[in-house]
């Protein structure tokens, strides 16, 4: 008996859009990895993309627990001396409130082009309308 290796073909996508009003940020994460990378349907495998879409909406009323709105930090450098930047998650979410979630789920996707490729399936707006009802997405509650 052969083990069955879907092709990238093959692969029939759905999508779904989940709202993340009062949703803890890394629960809903690993949630929207999951569905992306396909890890949710029988035919799943590591080297292939078998993900489908996923639509968050009110991505600004996400919830965090405990202090980590003001003591969650999020790192980068400039690659130039002393140019270590800092931003709380406060900041962050002042700024873009889909930042938090896109990095959340970027750090649990794979770190190659195949991750890559599973990311642009995601599609994150912070008002509770987005333009995608042509697809007729499926709403997913968790």
């Amino acid at each position: 008996m052969k083990t069955y290796l879907p092709k990238k073909e093959e692969v029939e996508r759905k999508w779904y859009v989940i709202d993340a009003t009062d949703k803890p940020l890394g629960r809903l994460a690993s949630k929207i990895a999951s569905i992306l990378r396909g890890k949710h349907k029988v035919y799943f495998s590591p080297s292939v993309d078998t993900g489908d879409f996923v639509i968050v909406i009110n991505a600004d009323k996400v919830k965090v627990t405990g202090k980590k709105y003001t003591d969650k930090l999020y790192y980068r450098h400039t690659l130039y001396p002393g140019g270590l930047k800092v931003k709380s998650l406060r900041e962050f979410m002042e700024e873009d409130p889909s930042k938090a979630i896109e990095h959340a789920v970027r750090g649990m996707l794979p770190h190659n082009s195949l991750g890559e490729m599973q990311f642009k399936k995601l599609k994150i707006y912070t008002g509770g309308e987005h333009p995608h009802k042509a697809q007729q997405p499926e709403l997913l509650e968790f």
